[in-house]
């Protein structure tokens, strides 16, 4: 369903089970750059009505989990830490094309969002079968669905935009990217990616 070429190491949701203040704190990041992204994206196309329409609840949605991961902490007893470097991210953002067309542009940002929430899907499913805690199981589970649904539109949207077939080409070339991006990180399980 997501295309991902390599599916995460086993070992990362182990090492995750057992580092879910990190874990957490990483994901709440996650998160809000993920709100970020999706204001970023409404603010520099304001032109592209559809693409706003789309998003403004994505902004809503990815606000609403970070607060829910805050949620989860705090249940916890545990406290959110400092933000820290997303390589896997960093990595991806050096493969997005800029200059060229403006709608090209954007399909660009729309396939980097789209990745990430593919990845984030993949991992959220690994926790919801594979972490200890129950309630932490369904939390991700539930998630996991959310993240699929954003990978779909961002991959949708895409589409759209910039056309089916220079897109999909194009994504493949992503997702061609993408598994040599993850062949180069260590296993850590203090990441989200």
């Amino acid at each position: 369903m997501l295309g991902l070429k390599l599916l995460t190491d086993p070992r990362w949701a182990d090492l995750a089970g057992k580092s879910i203040e990190e874990i957490l704190t990483d994901h709440a990041y996650c998160e809000q750059k993920a709100t970020s992204t999706a204001i970023s994206l409404i603010q520099n196309y304001p032109d592209y009505e559809e693409l706003v329409e789309a998003l403004t609840p994505i902004v809503a949605e990815e606000w609403g989990h970070f607060k829910l991961v805050l949620e989860q902490l705090k249940k916890r007893g545990l406290k959110l830490g400092r933000q820290r470097k997303d390589k896997y991210v960093n990595e991806l953002n050096k493969f997005i094309r800029n200059g060229g067309a403006r709608g090209d542009s954007l399909s660009e940002k729309l396939l980097f969002s789209a990745l990430i929430e593919a990845r984030s899907c993949e991992r959220f499913r690994l926790l919801s079968k594979n972490i200890e805690d129950e309630e932490l199981k369904q939390f991700y589970k539930n998630l996991m669905v959310s993240e699929a649904g954003h990978y779909r539109l961002f991959l949708d949207m895409a589409c759209d935009i910039g056309g089916k077939e220079k897109v999909l080409a194009r994504w493949d070339e992503w997702l061609q990217y993408e598994e040599g991006v993850m062949r180069s990180l260590d296993v850590r399980g203090d990441r989200i990616h």
